[in-house]
């Protein structure tokens, strides 16, 4: 128990995660700053800043990030635009966060590795990508497929 001058008392904070030390204010603010620009799509629309948590495939948040990790370290080998470098080298790594956040949340949320083996066995039929565990049009999900996806099986009687 933690007492203070005032007299106010709280639980200890031993073992709690310290968010304020671990987390860099200016990080979080360039970061933003990434995020607000990269709103705007192609049409001008802008879409909802939490869009990208209703979900993305993982292996497209793996490739993204390879090619943003090598335009860091591109950056950091001295090969940028030396006019934009600064700039250039931020939006690299503020790329390789968001890639690397939208790959974490999605093993958080949807199931992890199983939701990497879902997204690499997905059935692509007529060009359709399940989205939302919905299956091929005419095919039934397997057990297994189920599982991954996180969703309920009832087999067919």
């Amino acid at each position: 128990m933690r007492e203070f001058d005032t007299g106010a008392t709280r639980d200890t904070d031993a073992g709690k995660p310290d968010y304020e030390g671990f987390l860099s204010p200016l990080v979080l603010e360039r970061y933003g700053e990434y995020m607000n620009k990269n709103r705007v799509q192609a049409d001008g629309k802008v879409r909802d800043s939490d869009n990208w948590q209703k979900g993305i495939p993982m292996d497209a948040y793996m490739k993204s990030g390879w090619r943003h990790f090598f335009d860091w370290w591109l950056h950091h080998r001295g090969h940028g635009d030396p006019m934009t470098e600064e700039e250039d080298m931020e939006e690299a790594v503020c790329a390789l966060l968001f890639n690397a956040m939208g790959y974490l949340h999605e093993h958080l949320s949807v199931g992890g590795v199983q939701h990497a083996v879902a997204d690499a066995f997905r059935i692509k039929d007529g060009g359709e990508r399940w989205s939302d565990g919905a299956t091929t049009p005419g095919r039934k999900a397997s057990e297994g497929e189920a599982f991954s996806r996180g969703l309920a099986f009832t087999p067919d009687e």
